[in-house]
């Protein structure tokens, strides 16, 4: 794959002992079929998956062994909470316990879409709603986050 939105990512494959970790493009396909009902997804989406999608620097799977063990286990979580996403998502970070994550919905832009946070356990009293943008595409995040890295801060 030619990567066209994410050279930062691909030019930047490691921190200290950590190294970005790929998934193939037949993975990738496997997920686009699951979540994204067989179209692919966003480029800057693709990019990420085919660097990094077993293991990222910047962003924390979880403790999940897989892309698609993280979107199950992920959406697992929104009933609890009595939660619905009525969009095509896909779930690039998990934290909190799994009851928070950021994701980019696959309806949108189809080269670098906007991140969003789900906040699961949000109160009504909060001032963001439960789903609200982080205001940055996915690129823009990764290159706050790989700045934070070479600053040798830690990039959560």
């Amino acid at each position: 794959m030619i990567i066209e939105v994410l050279k930062n990512l691909r030019d930047n494959p490691s921190s200290g002992s950590f190294v970005n970790e790929p998934i193939s493009l037949e993975e990738i396909a496997v997920l686009e079929q699951e979540f994204n009902g067989g179209n692919p997804f966003p480029r800057a989406l693709r990019e990420l998956l085919f660097l990094a999608g077993k293991f990222c620097i910047i962003f924390d799977y979880g403790l999940n062994e897989s892309q698609m063990e993280l979107q199950i286990d992920a959406r697992s979580d929104l009933p609890d909470y009595n939660r619905i996403i009525d969009r095509p998502y896909y779930i690039v970070d998990v934290y909190n316990a799994g009851d928070q994550f950021l994701f980019v919905y696959l309806d949108e832009n189809q080269l670098d879409p906007i991140l969003y946070e789900a906040a699961l356990a949000h109160r009504e009293y909060e001032v963001r709603p439960w789903v609200h943008t982080l205001e940055r595409t996915l690129s823009q995040f990764i290159q706050l986050r790989l700045d934070a890295v070479k600053q040798g801060y830690n990039p959560f």
